[in-house]
């Protein structure tokens, strides 16, 4: 879709409700459904964090959505898909400053040159112990994107016509930081399959733009 149709269609999402966790079960293993149930997120005393799901026009005009692959490292995340984004630092003023902050650092988007358009739902992810704020942005006049090496091991651009097609969900048997051989619903995209929390995300976007496009 051309971005400037997009654009003025996105702008609709504001006043929509958000679907939360109906949304988000649709791509959560039963192991974090089952977790939510018996546990209570604030007993955690969770670390917070924001992220930025960003849609922008490539060279042809087309409506893309930029994920990351992270580096690998020690830590539950290492090596999987996300959004541009990370936890909060002091001189954040709130949760949207650190998603503007951190995609700033991670992959080189001015903060002021993004327009904020959601707020979507927190998502909590249990082994990491962080409860994650996302927001949706409009990233009009995208300048060449410059990922930070130590932290992101490449960029992965995805066609909005490929986000929302319905084919490109799948269920995959994973090995996780916390389980072994489950079954986990995610979407197939780049090549790459994205799943848990970053998945639970684009659930929620994928049922706001059915509503609008």
């Amino acid at each position: 879709m051309d971005f400037n149709e997009f654009y003025e269609l996105a702008l609709k999402l504001k006043n929509l409700p958000l679907p939360g966790e109906d949304s988000h079960n649709k791509m959560s293993p039963q192991l974090r459904i089952q977790w939510l149930k018996e546990n209570r997120v604030q007993d955690s005393n969770p670390k917070r964090a924001g992220v930025m799901a960003l849609f922008y026009p490539d060279l042809e005009q087309e409506t893309r959505l930029l994920l990351i692959l992270r580096k690998v490292y020690q830590g539950v995340h290492s090596n999987q898909i996300g959004f541009p984004g990370g936890k909060v630092e002091r001189i954040d003023k709130n949760l949207m400053e650190t998603a503007l902050r951190e995609t700033h650092e991670e992959v080189g988007v001015p903060p002021s040159e993004v327009e904020v358009i959601k707020e979507l739902s927190e998502v909590y992810i249990p082994p990491s112990n962080f409860l994650v704020k996302p927001y949706m942005g409009l990233y009009p006049s995208p300048r060449p994107f410059v990922k930070e090496d130590y932290e992101v091991e490449s960029l992965v651009e995805v066609s909005l016509k490929d986000f929302l097609d319905d084919s490109n969900h799948i269920n995959e048997v994973l090995t996780t930081s916390y389980a072994k051989n489950i079954d986990v619903p995610a979407f197939k995209l780049n090549g790459y399959t994205v799943w848990g929390a970053t998945a639970m995300v684009l659930s929620e976007i994928k049922e706001l733009l059915r509503q609008v496009l």
